[in-house]
């Protein structure tokens, strides 16, 4: 089953995912040459408190695994789910995903960003743009009537169009109550297919793209996701609300 959310519900979606906007935005301000992983994750666990929520990340649990830290900040190679720490210093030239997931009031914001740390290379940057504007496109397609597989193939053909790799074993997922609900949103697949969209139903969709290949390893720590050759990824999310009409972003920050 696929939760379709009450008016109520999406008036507290929206709060969730404005918190979760907020910190983010936070931390993007923060990143430059010389800041240190540990640090931002701190930042992101103050913040967070400030805005009247908390980590949605943290002591998530998986078998026997839990998570430590508060933000997920995956760094070059990293493509998901990296720990923060102390000696993980950023340096001119690195990129860093910024995953922000809170809890307010019993619901769940998500959204993430990749951000250039100084001067990266032109193959490295266009990775960014490119990962971004696939986020854009999936988003464009997620309309009342459509199905997942529109998502999915819309990202997948943006991406390869351009060159680069969508990670396979990572996906998107349905968002609300829970960090994880239905359906799974993969960046690959066949339009025309996997569940109908509807009004109300609330999704974190997010492209994860390599500058190489599509294949991903876990490191020992039983978390950090990362490219299988070693070179670059990026990550963007957004929570987005399936509407009537236009699908509506709820972690873009209004001004």
């Amino acid at each position: 089953m696929i939760p379709i959310k009450s008016k109520e519900e999406i008036a507290s979606m929206r709060e969730a995912c404005r918190v979760a906007a907020t910190v983010l935005s936070r931390l993007r301000e923060m990143v430059a040459p010389g800041v240190n992983t540990y640090d931002l994750d701190q930042a992101g666990r103050e913040f967070m408190r400030e805005l009247g929520a908390k980590s949605a990340c943290h002591n998530y649990r998986t078998g026997r695994l839990v998570f430590p830290a508060h933000t997920c900040l995956s760094v070059n190679d990293e493509v998901v789910h990296g720990i923060g720490k102390l000696q993980r210093v950023l340096e001119d030239g690195d990129v860093i995903s910024l995953d922000v997931v809170v809890e307010h009031d019993g619901f769940i914001g998500d959204n993430a960003a990749t951000v250039a740390v100084g001067e990266v290379n032109g193959e490295t940057a266009r990775l960014l743009k490119v990962t971004e504007e696939s986020l854009a496109a999936g988003i464009a397609v997620a309309r009342e009537g459509k199905r997942v597989g529109d998502i999915s193939s819309t990202v997948q053909r943006y991406v390869e169009s351009r060159g680069f790799s969508v990670v396979r074993q990572f996906v998107g997922h349905g968002v609300g109550r829970s960090m994880h609900e239905e359906p799974q949103i993969p960046n690959f697949g066949r339009k025309g297919t996997g569940p109908k969209l509807r009004a109300g139903m609330t999704l974190a969709i997010e492209p994860m793209v390599n500058q190489g290949g599509s294949s991903v390893r876990v490191l020992p720590d039983g978390w950090t996701v990362v490219t299988e050759d070693g070179t670059p990824s990026a990550h963007f999310e957004h929570t987005v609300l399936i509407t009537s009409g236009e699908p509506e972003i709820l972690t873009q920050l209004k001004f």
